[in-house]
């Protein structure tokens, strides 16, 4: 038995089979761990949303942010932008059942020592923290009034952890956490905004898991949505999101066994090009 985890794939179905291919991935055997944004800008949302959801207990998953964007789509609360491309899936006959497999994903998932999330972690919350508040989010998300969390989920505030951030403020601050985090500044001040690979943000600025005494560093976190940051491992921490979708490549890492990296190069040169603006 295996296990790997995977970047981001956004739709970029026919590299994730040819990665999966060259892994020799048995389902029957070996297990993925998927960081998040399974779909949106690459070509074939529909199509991964269904081979994933077809692995059964092969394939575990975290929501990304794009995850949440589609699901807030398709519950009317958000419209689609204008570099979307989960259009399949809305229409698709199976819709319903997809969606609802896909709301009911973690956003932190742990197991064998690892843990696995989209985004990052504020300085101030050990990973059992994150554990709960993860647990929080997801039981909600779960829940009867979907509409009612896609409309209190969107905004940047509040931007710096207390233990008295009320019901919704905690919620959100922690799906920004979870799915939206790069940058931070040492006090645990959240930023949005930086997008670029580190160094190329203000001083004040530090990426989330080189914050000095981040209560989380013992822990073996596993993440993607960087992908100006590529293939990362230091400091407790494995980024894996290696911009398959803008030209780079699709990176599955063994986390059993010998950590063993392995990456397809995206077809055609990409599906879309970086804006650091978008």
């Amino acid at each position: 038995m295996a296990i790997y985890a995977i970047g981001d794939v956004q739709g970029c179905y026919a590299e994730l089979r040819l990665l999966l291919d060259r892994l020799r991935f048995d389902p029957a055997r070996d297990r993925l761990w998927f960081a998040g944004d399974l779909v949106n800008r690459g070509p074939r949302s529909l199509e991964t949303l269904r081979f994933i959801r077809s692995l059964g207990p092969a394939a575990t998953a975290v929501l990304g942010n794009h995850d949440l964007h589609l699901l807030a789509v398709a519950a009317g609360v958000s419209r689609t932008k204008h570099r979307d491309t989960f259009g399949d899936v809305l229409t698709a006959p199976d819709r319903e059942e997809l969606l609802d497999w896909l709301r009911r994903r973690p956003l932190l998932y742990g197991e064998g020592g690892f843990y696995l999330i989209h985004a990052g972690l504020p300085p101030q919350w050990r990973i059992e923290d994150a554990a709960r508040y993860a647990r929080e989010v997801e039981a909600c998300l779960a829940g009867d009034d979907t509409g009612e969390f896609f409309r209190r989920m969107y905004g940047d505030t509040p931007d710096r952890w207390s233990e008295g951030l009320e019901y919704w403020d905690r919620l959100r601050f922690a799906i920004n956490c979870l799915t939206r985090l790069r940058y931070c500044t040492v006090e645990g001040q959240l930023d949005f905004k930086q997008k670029g690979a580190p160094g190329s943000q203000p001083k004040a600025l530090l990426p989330w898991f080189q914050v000095p005494g981040r209560l989380s560093r013992d822990a073996r976190i596993v993440f993607g949505h960087w992908s100006t940051l590529g293939f990362y491992a230091g400091e407790g921490v494995f980024g894996l999101d290696t911009g398959c979708l803008w030209g780079g490549a699709l990176t599955a890492l063994r986390l059993d066994g010998d950590r063993a990296r392995t990456s397809v190069p995206s077809l055609n040169g990409g599906h879309q090009r970086p804006r650091l603006s978008d």
